[in-house]
């Protein structure tokens, strides 16, 4: 016999509410409030409903806001009619969830109201379907500075560590000073504010714990720190990044950097390797390109792995992790890569990279870059014993220019770059 979603008998009753209380819901809502055996909700939830008429006496149990304590409190009153009380649309950065995952999704029913968020872009007339939004009570402020950098509108709920004036001010600190932003509170109280700003003057006041931070982006203006303007996403020039002056010229030159990007085929989201990152230029390339990725910059020599840190922050990239260690050694605890990046002249190339492939994810890909005919033969014989996809490139470079007023090339020492990508396991 078939059985229809949500009609066992100890369904559980989700219902979102607002500032507005109890007289805001619909009347379904208000029903299965009033007809509930027990209420689970966090103090200022059950007080929207305190003074409710209910059908039947009500046994009202408050919750700190922890998850695992709303799970806890359904499962010891299992055999009742429970109502869990949330904030909003329990299903935008909401509870039901997480309830779902722990108690099943088919135990429960989920009457949303309003987000908060909804409201807030209500408030301040804007549409919200192409906004970046977050949740920085679940996500960490400086790992979405980039998604951040390029959006034209922001929706942040906040959160007690993180309030709409701290907010402002690391937004500051990283230069991202090109926003009006709206502060939110008691949407749909009697005490609504909204108040509207630099990020100066946010920075300067407090405000009610229960706000949405809006942040719309100017007109006109760049998607980086006026610091930044004039780099680019990949291929910058050499001399944008700091070196170490006695080894100067080692750097990946950029053209060379540009291809090997793009034989890494870096996704939004990939797990990069850079071994050998010298001053860091395709590191921090890649982190720029895999911007909700990371990127894992190894490099054994300590005043390298100061300039790849340097250089990070001159490019504003959050998601690179520096590994101060030799290779091999130094992969041991790395999480398994999409994309490895092999760069050196040493005999230890080829070895590398037939370790770096065993590590790689089925379908990730290694570029690995060398001066030397002896280390290109080595690398694709090794290498082809792994993939039947290998490719070789020689790249020969020369840049022009000026000596008085006619062009002139100087050429780059050839390089020899071998990709391959992990299509199956190892042949016989």
């Amino acid at each position: 016999m078939s059985q229809r979603i949500g009609d066992k008998n100890d369904k559980i009753y989700v219902v979102g509410i607002g500032e507005d209380g109890f007289l805001g819901l619909t009347e379904y809502a208000q029903n299965t409030i009033r007809s509930a055996d027990v209420i689970v909700g966090e103090p200022h939830c059950l007080e929207l409903v305190r003074n409710v008429e209910f059908a039947k006496p009500v046994q009202m149990l408050t919750v700190s806001g922890a998850l695992d304590e709303i799970v806890r409190r359904i499962e010891e009153n299992s055999d009742k009619r429970i109502v869990v009380l949330a904030v909003g649309d329990p299903l935008f950065y909401g509870t039901a969830r997480y309830l779902w995952e722990k108690l099943g999704k088919e135990r429960f029913e989920i009457i949303p109201h309003v987000s908060m968020m909804q409201m807030a872009f209500a408030r301040v007339k804007e549409s919200w379907e192409d906004a970046f939004l977050a949740n920085l009570s679940t996500t960490s402020l400086e790992d979405i500075f980039n998604q951040i950098r390029s959006a034209e509108k922001v929706g942040l709920f906040t959160s007690e560590e993180l309030p709409p004036n701290v907010i402002a001010q690391k937004l500051l600190d990283v230069g991202l000073d090109y926003f009006t932003a709206y502060v939110c509170e008691n949407l749909g109280a009697p005490n609504e504010r909204v108040t509207c700003g630099e990020l100066q003057d946010i920075a300067s006041h407090t405000y009610s714990p229960l706000n949405v931070l809006i942040l719309i982006r100017k007109p006109d203006v760049p998607d980086r720190p006026l610091s930044l303007w004039g780099k680019r996403l990949f291929g910058n020039p050499d001399d944008a990044f700091l070196q170490a002056k006695p080894k100067r010229g080692l750097l990946t030159p950029a053209e060379i950097r540009s291809i090997a990007l793009a034989e890494l085929d870096v996704g939004l989201a990939s797990v990069v390797w850079d071994v050998g990152a010298g001053s860091g230029a395709v590191a921090i390339e890649a982190a720029q390109i895999a911007r909700d990725g990371r990127v894992y910059a190894i490099e054994m020599d300590p005043e390298d792995v100061r300039l790849i840190e340097e250089n990070a922050k001159r490019f504003g990239v959050t998601n690179l992790v520096t590994i101060l260690g030799r290779a091999p050694e130094a992969l041991a605890d790395l999480p398994a890569p999409d994309c490895v990046f092999i760069g050196g002249s040493g005999r230890q190339v080829a070895e590398l990279c037939e370790l770096a492939f065993e590590r790689l994810k089925q379908r990730g890909r290694l570029v690995a870059t060398m001066g030397s005919l002896e280390n290109v033969v080595d690398v694709h014989q090794r290498l082809r014993r792994l993939s039947r996809v290998v490719n070789v490139l020689m790249i020969n470079l020369a840049r022009g220019f000026y000596q008085f007023d006619r062009v002139r090339f100087q050429a780059l020492n050839p390089t020899f770059l071998v990709s391959t990508v992990k299509v199956r396991e190892a042949r016989a």
